[in-house]
């Protein structure tokens, strides 16, 4: 029987399993070897060795409402998209109402996990930690729970830039980067574009005499900002919106999103058009980036072909002279240094986890990963659910599958993985987020069920069903449910709004007549919708009102 569990890292995965395991009735000890929690949202003018970095000016891009636990409503007055500060505040405000803090041992370091001679009967391992001063100590736990992250070491592949030793300025990679102090009147050479990238061109561009984003792929750009100002993932994130891409052909939904956002900015104009279509890889999500080109201040350019002393050449033959500073947005590596090599197992680019989270091939199921996943959603509320389905498998309360079963799963999902996104040794990681929560939420026995919930709450359906898929949901059934979700429900919007009631106006509310239109318009077009696909597609809807019932705990 699992009591006392080591979790590693006391950052937002590892606060969540730290909270799991007490509500499944366990001992947790974190070891967290910063002298703050909050792992990559605790700020440090310093980087420091194997633990994530971001910059002063840092802001999330995943709205507040979307981001926060299933059970800790992030307060109304916070902004939607918060300063990495305000996502520490509510970390501590976390850990003080569910008194985490006192299971946290800081400024402890993990040096080794490794199985104990008895392993083989019992499933323990013996933890090994370094204190502030470098004084060692040997524990022994049932189980441990990995919550490292995968932004600890930073992917800087100078061989693949030729000429890199003869450069004459200052080169780093954006783990190291701070802000634009540094870079007052310089020329600046950004490689990459992900959120880091553009992020820090944009900044950057404000100070620099030019800022050039160097580029092999490409990028489809999404803003923060949706549809009448609401935050784009309370708008898109929905149930309604995730069945539709069951029901249709995702590349109807790449034809769509792509005209979309073209509409905005046309992609090929701002030479920002990638390789690849919409959903086969997460999105840019910045607000800044176009208007920073259309003003000239920052350049897209293509990939880096070599360096010679202060001139950077492109691939199209293109060249940029006198450049300053080159900053490397060019993600990082992964893995699990204090753990055994044979604990883990390999499966393509990927580490190989059980749904992303159990190693597949240990005798004991004692080893978990948490919150080692990427999505176009937040790992607040993945990394959550992924501890509650660990608490309960550690508990005994939940059996995982035979050791050939989670391998044959884990290659069946590597293999869609690489079908249906680009995929690489930096980029291994990528899920649907609604259709990954679900599954967990499956496996714990907290699915929200559509269909118990049409017949008995219709106007809570109602916002589960057309509103956004907020973790709350995961609250209202089953295993560690919660009084408070369906309250939290019905005033995440309330919340949304809080913090821009700055100004009192009068709002004038919509006639009968245009709702009951709207109604019917939606009607018509969801039954037609619906009798379509089902002439062509006659198994379809069956399966996914199967998979609506109550599930059985």
């Amino acid at each position: 029987m699992v009591h006392r569990v080591a979790v590693i890292g006391a950052g937002p995965s590892g606060l969540s399993c730290i909270k799991a395991c007490l509500d499944e009735g366990m001992e947790p000890t974190c070891f967290e070897s910063s002298d703050d929690m909050g792992g990559l949202w605790k700020f440090k003018e310093v980087s420091e060795p194997n633990r994530a970095s971001i910059y002063r000016s840092l802001t999330i891009n995943i709205s507040k409402e979307m981001m926060c636990y299933s059970d800790f409503p992030i307060p109304a007055d916070y902004p939607n998209y918060m300063h990495h500060s305000k996502i520490l505040k509510y970390f501590r405000m976390y850990a003080d109402h569910f008194k985490l803090l006192k299971h946290i041992r800081f400024q402890t370091s993990v040096k080794s996990v490794r199985q104990t001679p008895d392993y083989s009967r019992t499933g323990r391992w013996e933890v090994v930690t370094e204190n502030k001063d470098g004084q060692e100590e040997k524990y022994v736990f049932d189980a441990v729970i990995c919550c490292s992250g995968h932004y600890t070491y930073p992917n800087l592949p100078l061989k693949d830039f030729p000429g890199i030793e003869t450069f004459e300025g200052k080169y780093l990679h954006s783990w190291d980067y701070k802000g634009p102090e540094d870079m007052y009147g310089k020329r600046v050479v950004v490689i990459g574009i992900g959120n880091s990238g553009g992020d820090i061109a944009v900044e950057t561009s404000r100070v620099a005499e030019q800022v050039y984003m160097s580029t092999r792929r490409g990028a489809w750009v999404i803003r923060q900002v949706s549809d009448n100002g609401v935050p784009v993932d309370m708008k898109y994130t929905t149930r309604f919106i995730h069945i539709l891409f069951q029901l249709f052909p995702i590349n109807f939904f790449n034809w769509f999103g792509e005209r979309k956002l073209n509409a905005m900015y046309d992609h090929t104009m701002y030479a920002l058009k990638p390789k690849h279509r919409l959903f086969s890889q997460i999105p840019v999500i910045n607000d800044d980036l176009p208007m920073k080109i259309l003003s000239g201040a920052v350049i897209i350019k293509p990939n880096v072909k070599e360096i010679h002393g202060s001139t950077v050449v492109f691939d199209d033959g293109s060249t940029v002279e006198k450049v300053d500073t080159l900053v490397f947005a060019t993600g990082y590596n992964y893995g699990f240094p204090y753990l055994p090599k044979n604990a883990m197992y390999l499966s393509g680019h990927r580490v190989g986890l059980y749904k992303h989270v159990f190693p597949p091939t240990l005798e004991h199921p004692t080893l978990a990963v948490v919150g080692f996943i990427h999505a176009l959603g937040a790992i607040m509320p993945q990394g959550e659910m992924q501890a509650r389905w660990v608490a309960r498998v550690f508990k005994g309360l939940k059996k995982l599958p035979s050791n050939d079963t989670m391998v044959k799963a884990i290659e069946k999902d590597t293999k869609n993985i690489e079908k249906s996104y680009i995929v690489s040794k930096l980029t291994p990681l990528h899920v649907d987020f609604v259709s990954y929560m679900d599954d967990i939420a499956g496996e714990i026995g907290v699915r929200p069920s559509l269909l118990w919930l049409f017949f008995t709450d219709y106007p809570l359906f109602k916002r589960v069903f057309w509103g956004p898929v907020s973790a709350y949901q995961y609250r209202l059934m089953g295993p560690g449910k919660w009084e408070g979700a369906r309250r939290a429900i019905f005033t995440q919007f309330d919340r949304m709004f809080q913090p821009l009631k700055t100004r009192k106006l009068e709002v004038e509310e919509p006639s009968t007549t245009r709702r009951l239109f709207k109604l019917s318009f939606t009607l018509m077009t969801g039954g037609a919708a619906i009798y379509y696909f089902h002439t062509r597609n006659p198994d379809v809807i069956p399966t996914l009102l199967s998979n609506m019932r109550p599930q059985k705990v």
